[in-house]
């Protein structure tokens, strides 16, 4: 069985795919800034020890990897799920608000990667997951720092892969549509979204209440928990996995339908 460093593990999807990898049988390093009380499936063998570290913070992820290292000798896949959302019109939305938003869903994938990768290529092999989503390419009105973010993780993994290929280890995304989590309660806004004075505020309110809506009336965290699985079990890692046939084919449409008509289609969605 494997062992897995997973990020985010304490709600949402990360932790319905830390539970079920290991009643799968893998051992599970499950970092978070919370921490937790560890698992164990007397089933399978599986577990889920928790590590406090924080993705921002480069040295929490260094420790947290020699613990790692000391208690199982190995990382054999590293899911790279930590990551937050921030609504506002661009307008909107301040220089040091766009930094937080890259923060933890863009650099501190980059921060989690850099820790792990010495590890896997001293090994010859390995599997890096990143979680990117369906707003990598569809792009979200007031959330489009959000989607730059994911469309970000989504280009990084793909670039990485081509570099890590000689050692052997394989990386791709798993692209979550709307997902019924904690997510949409912890969602923040810019300061000046919230303003009276704000030229947005009115249509920002409407569109982001339709996304919330979408959201909670989404998908279980198991079914992107089982796309995570699949990749770390599967034969080799999916470049791109996209969880649920609707978004599969939205993501389709993305690709075919002239970009004029597809940004207009998704205004009127959020409108």
């Amino acid at each position: 069985m494997s062992v897995i460093v997973l990020t985010g593990g304490s709600a949402g999807i990360g932790k319905a795919a830390a539970t079920l990898l290991m009643q799968k049988g893998h051992t599970v390093y499950s970092l978070s800034r919370r921490g937790g009380s560890d698992e164990a499936d007397s089933a399978s063998g599986g577990k889920v020890i928790n590590i406090k570290a924080d993705v921002t913070k480069p040295d929490t992820l260094e420790a947290a990897v020699s613990e790692v290292m000391k208690g199982s000798g190995r990382i054999d896949a590293l899911v790279c799920n930590a990551g937050n959302g921030i609504a506002g019109a661009v307008e909107d939305t301040s220089l040091e608000e766009v930094r937080y938003q890259f923060e933890t869903n863009f650099f501190g994938m980059v921060n989690t990667v850099k820790a792990c990768l010495p590890v896997m290529r001293a090994q010859k092999g390995g599997r890096i997951v990143a979680l990117s989503s369906v707003a990598a390419i569809v792009p979200i009105p007031f959330q489009a720092f959000y989607s730059a973010s994911k469309s970000a993780v989504l280009m990084y993994i793909q670039a990485l892969g081509m570099e890590l290929a000689p050692w052997g280890i394989e990386c791709g995304c798993v692209l979550p549509g709307d997902t019924k989590t904690d997510f949409t309660s912890s969602r923040k806004y810019t300061a000046e979204s919230q303003s009276a004075d704000s030229a947005y505020a009115a249509q920002m309110k409407v569109s982001v209440g339709k996304m919330e809506k979408d959201e909670q009336n989404g998908m279980s965290p198991d079914v992107i928990a089982k796309a995570i699985a699949s990749q770390i079990e599967s034969r080799h890692v999916s470049p791109i996995l996209i969880p649920g046939f609707q978004y599969k084919f939205i993501c389709f449409l993305m690709k075919v339908v002239p970009a004029r008509l597809r940004l207009y289609i998704v205004r009127k969605i959020y409108s």
